[in-house]
């Protein structure tokens, strides 16, 4: 999510896209973010939700036109959203994801592997001087 920015989606928003644009931030599916938003208003936050949507609809900018084929250009997979819309079989997704996680887990034990050397409390020493 570093490379994201926060705009507006009209073009996929239904009112003024500040849902889709959330959803796309986080890579998230509208829907869901939409679910979010109308539950916390029923369950009690809805002036809270009424402020922030109409704050977010006028500081956040309209979102480029290319900017969602770059996010999407930039993922090493995509799921499949909606039943009508091709995205990689499970299998080829499976695949990538056991190769994605397979390197978050050899970045973790490098960190464990630092976290608990010599050379760790050293440097942590250093820091405290």
């Amino acid at each position: 999510m570093s490379n994201r920015e926060l705009y507006r989606d009209p073009v996929n928003g239904k009112i003024s896209g500040v849902c889709a644009g959330v959803a796309n931030y986080f890579g998230a599916e509208v829907w869901l973010i939409r679910i979010v938003v109308i539950s916390t208003a029923l369950l009690g936050g809805t002036f809270l939700v009424l402020l922030a949507y109409v704050a977010m609809t006028f500081m956040l900018e309209k979102q480029p036109v290319t900017y969602t084929e770059n996010i999407k250009s930039r993922q090493d997979h995509t799921l499949k959203s909606k039943a009508w819309q091709r995205g990689q079989s499970p299998d080829q997704l499976l695949s990538v994801l056991e190769t994605d996680f397979a390197h978050l887990d050899s970045k973790i034990r490098t960190m464990e592997a630092y976290v608990t050397s010599d050379t760790y409390r050293v440097n942590r020493e250093f820091n405290k001087l």
